[in-house]
């Protein structure tokens, strides 16, 4: 799948920080022993998450799919080292069409999902989410942006 269209949602470091601080208050109550963040844009969100929920065991695991806006096969490459477990919490920041999240679901089948954005094709796999974004919408996050589009230094 590639970016075909031209709706964009921006999404500002402090915008970003406020819906991740209001994912915590979501969760607070439930006891949790550990994250795995998803590696690269669940990152961000489980830093916010661990503090707030006073977590201390943070993991990750990294997937790839997507090169910028073409969506391809999902790989793993690496593995987070946690079993799956009721006291697991797995952290993204959004779940667009669900391939990433039907394959962590299936990785970590007894783990609380949860993500800041949702998607309506991914949404049913999320157990807690912030903010609802059409499907046809492609969200900018503030570590992908400056004035336009920013290529990671390592591909300069």
């Amino acid at each position: 799948m590639s970016l075909t269209t031209n709706k964009m949602f921006y999404v500002s470091w402090e915008a970003f920080h406020r819906a991740s601080k209001e994912l915590a208050q979501q969760l607070l109550g439930r006891e949790f022993s550990a994250i795995v963040a998803v590696s690269r844009g669940g990152l961000v969100p489980a830093a916010i998450l661990a503090r707030e929920l006073n977590i201390r065991v943070v993991d990750s695991i990294c997937v790839a799919s997507y090169d910028h806006d073409k969506q391809g096969s999902l790989r793993i490459l690496k593995d987070a080292s946690l079993e799956d477990n009721a006291k697991l919490l797995i952290v993204d920041d959004l779940v667009d069409t669900g391939e990433t999240a039907r394959a962590l679901r299936e990785h970590f089948p007894k783990a609380c999902f949860v993500t800041v954005y949702a998607k309506p094709q991914g949404k049913p796999l999320v157990d807690h989410y912030i903010t609802d974004i059409e499907q046809d919408t492609w969200i900018q996050l503030p570590w992908d942006m400056e004035l336009a589009y920013s290529k990671p230094l390592a591909e300069h």
